[in-house]
């Protein structure tokens, strides 16, 4: 049912517009920007609160500051559930539409999608944050707000090897995904690189599995001393449950999609040491870009510390990234089109966030950071002590 409406509501928009990102582009029209997040997948712990980061974030700045340069963004939105072909589906909806950017989600999706977006012309900032989408030579429309989970990855093995202070065994427990495996690779090539004295072993998290007692033994049997982990909140809970069920004394590191608050909420006690990176700084930092969040969501009568999480912070300036080179094009008085919002946003320089590294996105590099924090889960929070830390 849902490719079929999907279908209908293409067709639809097709005998209206032409299809190029033009619709709506002009005038005081409000601006399309198409929404595809997983709210129902394998990834919908960590999809969720995200989506409404950026959803929150379309009515602030509809609400508050106008829209950008006095125009609204039409944010066009669909759960995909994770799955290819669905986000394939709403990609050609939304640009059917007229969607001038659209936010995306998954590592295998927005890789599927990637020459569609080149043939479109039309910016798309996913939450997938692999390499493969940052060289404007190869991606010129991906554009990735953070540093990515090789570079995650590296700061990771950087700080193994300063900790153990001498030769080490690792494991990497991963996503059994291209999102899980995207910094395999560069992980083992940085090692080599660096002249690190790591032995590294990559271990797939099968999907469903309602523990990782045999993946623990093997990693055991390897003798590693570090766990990585390049998965989603919800397994990586699992994990560190099971490590502390077995009195392993396994230091385990999250990257990105499991160093937030949703990890500890479902680990308990056992995430306690954990070992976060992570660009963003969440709601128990006190940052300063949190107060936008807090003064809407009070505005709204909603509970900040209840709504908001370091995915949805995430989400929030993801969108936030998008607009502002929005907000720079509509004022620049050119022609609303994704050809030229992606030039806006390799030219307009630093985007300031407040919690984080500033967003800055060149000709030569669509990383939109360089930079990650360190923290460690203490008394049940994920606490910094060492910020912008680069591979």
């Amino acid at each position: 049912m849902i490719v079929a409406a999907m279908a209908a509501s293409a067709l639809l928009a097709a005998a209206c517009g032409n299809g190029n990102g033009d619709v709506g582009a002009e005038g005081d029209d409000p601006i399309v920007v198409g929404g595809i997040f997983d709210l129902s997948g394998a990834t919908a712990d960590v999809g969720t609160p995200y989506s409404v980061g950026v959803r929150d974030y379309v009515a602030w700045r509809n609400g508050t500051q106008d829209g950008v340069g006095g125009r609204e963004i039409d944010l066009e939105w669909q759960d995909y559930a994770y799955e290819v072909p669905n986000a394939e589906q709403l990609y050609t909806q939304f640009i059917a539409n007229g969607a001038v950017g659209i936010q995306g989600w998954g590592t295998a999706d927005t890789e599927a999608l990637s020459a569609s977006i080149t043939a479109d012309e039309v910016p798309f900032m996913s939450a997938s944050w692999a390499e493969t989408l940052v060289d404007p030579a190869e991606s010129p429309f991906n554009f990735v707000v953070g540093p990515t989970y090789s570079d995650q990855m590296r700061v990771a093995l950087n700080w193994v090897a300063e900790d153990a202070g001498g030769p080490t065994e690792v494991a990497v427990f991963h996503n059994d995904s291209p999102f899980g495996t995207s910094a395999n690779a560069d992980g083992e090539a940085h090692i080599e690189e660096r002249g690190l004295d790591i032995n590294f072993v990559t271990y797939a998290m099968p999907g469903g599995a309602t523990d990782y007692v045999g993946e623990i033994s093997r990693a055991e049997s390897q003798g590693a001393e570090y766990i990585i982990v390049q998965n989603v909140a919800s397994p990586a809970a699992q994990l560190v449950r099971n490590l502390v069920d077995q009195d392993s004394d396994i230091q385990v590191l999250c990257l990105n999609w499991c160093a937030a608050e949703l990890l500890i909420e479902l680990a308990g006690d056992a995430a306690e040491g954990v070992v976060g990176v992570h660009p963003i700084l969440g709601p128990a930092s006190n940052a300063p870009g949190l107060e936008p969040i807090r003064e809407y969501l009070e505005a709204e009568g909603r509970d900040f510390d209840e709504d908001v999480d370091t995915f949805y912070v995430q989400g929030w300036y993801t969108m936030h990234a998008m607009a502002e080179g929005l907000e720079e094009l509509v004022n620049s008085g050119d022609e609303v089109t994704g050809a030229n919002l992606a030039s806006t946003l390799q030219s307009m320089g630093p985007i300031e966030t407040g919690i984080g590294e500033p967003i800055e996105f060149t000709s030569d590099s669509h990383r939109g950071m360089s930079a990650s924090n360190l923290l460690r889960v203490e008394g049940g929070q994920f606490v910094p002590f060492e910020e912008e830390v680069t591979p």
